[in-house]
């Protein structure tokens, strides 16, 4: 039975401006609008192109492990419909994610609830949450965009000052990661939520005189008013759904990643309204699909997913969303316009999309699948060239130089912690140094800031792929272990390299160099510059940085046992951001006044901690850590930086390609005691750990002997 009721029809004609909608001109969930059957064609196209260029993309495996990753992505965007519907935004989510996720961590951690009643009392702060928003937004009349403004800066800043930017939560039970890392066979065990959350909102918007009153007060909010539809009880309703979804998505997140942190959903806002509106869904309200979001929601999780498979650089897909989402607003913005009652439901095409506009739609789609195809075209041709190069169409000469084509080319995926950091693209140049001396396929990628959920996905997709050996250097041990352990149980050889993970989620870590030589050092020199005795600061990338907390735990090792009268006053992240760092020695020179040395075991944290010592004017301060030559020479030749210690970050990334490749191939194996590496000789092995060296310090007097 349709619940559409005449008398909410006679509602819906007065706020539309006496025009007699029926049913099927607002809310069909049977006819998909153009958009959304454009969209749906544009699915079905990835699903081709990338099933014929990604490797192992048209898999059962992929197949569902799309939707994992977007699970907690999707249960945002299936609330923000309706939000968005009601012609209002909720820009706090993806905070509002970060800060349930910290409450979650904090109950179970703190107050020793089980990870059962954590999570309902989690769901429960998300409710409250919404209903904050809710109420700003019914009683005070204060506009959507404003309120979940303060709101998105509101949650986080809790988040932040509940953790004091520094704290996180890991080594959850295993019976709640199951939630987020366990299957039923093949079926994720967290798709079933974001199944059943899709029916509750498709019932909602689509089945229910709710729904249809959302379009109604998106269309004309003071028409619907008049027409008896009770608004602000519809508002806070979405906004109250809209902060339940947000905490089960943290949930959800805790359980994938393994980890509960203050920046936990960041960027997930955004995110999510670009699959709502993409979807159908009017950024002007009054009009919105639940199944246009679902759509939305894959065609750019597989866009995502299809150009890592198809070794196209990841960042396309931001490119292809923008434009496509740039597209999908120009295609509903129009002037609006009172409908007389006298203009018959066949002339009202400004509800639906004009023919030009879905043309220009479909251009931009085929534009994408272009450069997609054109990528890949070039790909073709250089492969075709050195074919043609190793059987003699090239000259003599040429022809000499060419080494034998291995029987089967290795394929290397390798991982920074960012990929924006000058210290990992130095180590992509070792990389790509190795990769070509071997004849290796070197697959580099990694997030562009510090993110232990995205190497998480970045891993998956790895694993789809079925690559030979995986080496990341691990931004969290316990969230990134586990996915490990998942890619050794596929074959898949894995190699950590300047941060490690659980031993039994690797073979080998490449180590640039020990952790106690390395705190050791830098207390050491710390000592030197103290004269001794007196007050010093850490900045570090994170907390739950591997590398740098056993460094940090040697440099505390190393104070207690011969500097005594050295104190370390705090410990402050900088999150592998220059800008950040700068910041934090800010905070660090003036809430503690008798700091005299900032270390910075961060490469970023030197140049940002250094700029802020300079521009305070604080010559009794002295900065030094760990960090590139580059980025430090200005500060070395001023005295602002004392010394910084570093190994070559060349040769870290030169050699991680040489052990991933010896493992694959069987040279490298448990019980090695050395390995051959190149132009780096013979490289010490100690147990399952690659040993590139001794740490170098670097000061004023032999700065300028070195360029990386």
């Amino acid at each position: 039975m349709d619940i559409f009721s005449p008398s909410h029809s006679e509602q819906v004609a007065i706020v539309t401006g006496g025009q007699n909608l029926d049913s099927d001109s607002l809310q069909n969930p049977r006819r998909p609008l153009p958009q959304q059957a454009v969209l749906a064609l544009l699915v079905v196209f990835e699903v081709i192109i990338f099933s014929l260029i990604g490797t192992h993309f048209f898999t059962w495996t992929n197949f569902f492990e799309v939707p994992r990753l977007s699970v907690e992505l999707g249960l945002i965007a299936l609330a923000l419909t309706p939000v968005i519907m009601t012609g209002g935004i909720d820009l706090s989510v993806g905070s509002l994610l970060g800060l349930c996720a910290v409450i979650f961590g904090k109950l179970w951690r703190d107050a020793h609830l089980s990870p059962e009643m954590a999570a309902c009392g989690t769901l429960l702060a998300g409710v409250l949450a919404g209903s904050l928003n809710a109420a700003l937004i019914t009683r005070l009349r204060i506009p959507p965009l404003i309120v979940t403004l303060g709101s998105f800066s509101l949650f986080r800043g809790l988040a932040e000052g509940i953790t004091r930017g520094v704290d996180n939560f890991t080594n959850f039970p295993h019976r709640f990661l199951m939630l987020g890392q366990g299957y039923f066979g093949p079926v994720p065990v967290q798709l079933p939520l974001l199944v059943l959350a899709a029916l509750g909102f498709w019932v909602l918007v689509h089945r229910s005189t709710i729904g249809r009153t959302l379009s109604a007060i998106g269309f004309a909010p003071e028409g619907a008013r008049h027409a008896g539809i009770p608004v602000q009880r519809r508002i806070a309703l979405v906004y109250v759904l809209s902060g339940l979804c947000s905490a089960l998505a943290a949930v959800v997140y805790v359980a994938r990643v393994g980890q509960a942190k203050a920046d936990a959903g960041t960027g997930y806002e955004l995110s999510a309204i670009t699959a709502v509106v993409l979807g159908g869904t009017s950024i002007f309200g009054g009009r919105g699909s639940i199944i246009g979001t679902l759509l939305g929601l894959f065609a750019i999780a597989i866009l995502q997913n299809g150009l890592r498979l198809a070794d196209r650089p990841p960042e396309l897909a931001g490119i292809l969303t923008g434009v496509l989402l740039l597209v999908a607003i120009g295609v509903q913005w129009r002037p609006r316009q009172r409908i007389p009652a006298t203009v018959d439901q066949n002339n009202a095409e400004e509800l639906d999309m004009r023919n030009s506009q879905l043309a220009v739609l479909c251009l931009v789609i085929l534009i994408a699948a272009g450069i997609i195809l054109g990528g890949n075209f070039f790909l073709l041709k250089a492969a075709q060239q050195n074919a043609g190069d190793i059987t003699g169409i090239s000259s003599p000469r040429m022809r000499d130089k060419v080494a034998p084509t291995p029987a089967r080319e290795v394929t290397v995926a390798m991982m920074p912690k960012s990929k924006g950091n000058a210290y990992f693209i130095a180590c992509e140049q070792g990389a790509d140094e190795a990769a070509k001396e071997l004849g290796v396929k070197l697959l580099w990628d990694g997030p562009t800031d510090p993110d232990p959920a995205k190497q998480n996905e970045i891993v998956e997709t790895w694993i789809t792929r079925g690559v030979d050996v995986i080496a990341v250097s691990v931004e969290n041990r316990e969230g990134l272990s586990t996915v490990l352990r998942k890619a050794r149980a596929a074959g898949i050889k894995v190699i950590t390299w300047d941060a490690d993970a659980d031993t039994d989620a690797r073979d080998f870590f490449v180590n640039q160099a020990t952790p106690q030589g390395i705190g050791y050092a830098l207390m050491d020199n710390a000592a030197r510059i103290l004269g001794g005795k007196g007050d010093f600061a850490i900045i570090t990338a994170s907390l739950t940085a591997a590398n740098q907390n056993e460094w940090m735990k040697y440099i505390e090792e190393r104070r207690a046992a011969k500097y005594p009268d050295i104190k370390m006053v705090t410990v402050r992240p900088c999150d592998d951001l220059q800008e950040k760092a700068f910041d934090e020695a800010n905070t660090i020179l003036n809430a503690h006044p008798d700091v005299k040395l900032i270390m910075a075991i961060s490469s970023p944290a030197v140049p940002g901690a250094a700029e802020a010592v300079k521009q305070s004017g604080r010559t009794d301060v002295k900065v030094m850590g760990l960090g590139l030559p580059n980025e430090n020479k200005k500060y070395l030749h001023e005295g602002v930086t004392d010394d910084i210690v570093l190994w070559n970050t060349v040769d870290l990334g030169y050699l991680t390609i040489y052990a991933a490749d010896a493992l694959a191939t069987g040279s490298l194996k448990a019980g090695d005691t050395s390995l051959t590496a190149g132009r780096l000789g013979k490289m010490e092995v100690k147990g399952d750990n690659v040993l590139l060296g001794t740490p170098f310090t670097f000061m004023k007097d032999n700065v300028d002997q070195f360029n990386f």
